[in-house]
């Protein structure tokens, strides 16, 4: 049973507050808890504008967002690690060689897909990312429901 996920990219200020709030909102019903965290995280930021506005756009109203890096500890309590690319996987476990096994791509049940990073490339790639990390929240939602 996982009880705790935590979705990682690199900033913590588009794709994994993104994929947290919706895996949030897909997993309403259960008890899991979902976090996010950022290898390289702009620490104490709020969620960049342009994926606010994304989120907003799809009846989404997240709440108060601040990046925080990614630790250790954060990984030893989830049962579960999201991750946005495959090099992600890697600065993981690199920090916590032990949680081998829970660490997988955000987009593992659509054949492995990455999630590449919107910062600063214009709207049209942030509605990209929100739809992929749409569909593989909604794919995990179902998996870790049932």
């Amino acid at each position: 049973m996982f009880n705790k996920i935590l979705v990682v990219c690199v900033g913590n200020i588009c794709r994994s507050p993104t994929a947290e709030q919706l895996l949030r909102n897909a997993l309403a019903s259960s008890a899991i808890k979902i976090s996010s965290a950022g290898l390289a995280a702009l620490r104490d930021s709020p969620l960049e504008p342009t994926a606010l506005q994304v989120l907003e756009e799809h009846g989404h109203i997240p709440g108060l967002h601040r990046a925080r890096q990614l630790t250790s500890d954060a990984v030893s309590e989830a049962d579960l690690v999201l991750v946005m690319e495959q090099r992600h996987i890697e600065g993981v476990l690199s920090l916590a060689p032990e949680a081998r096994g829970k660490v997988f791509l955000l987009g593992k049940w659509q054949y492995d897909r990455e999630i590449m990073d919107p910062y600063r490339q214009g709207k049209p790639a942030f509605v990209h990312a929100y739809a992929l990390i749409e569909q593989a929240a909604q794919a995990w939602a179902r998996r870790l429901v049932n």
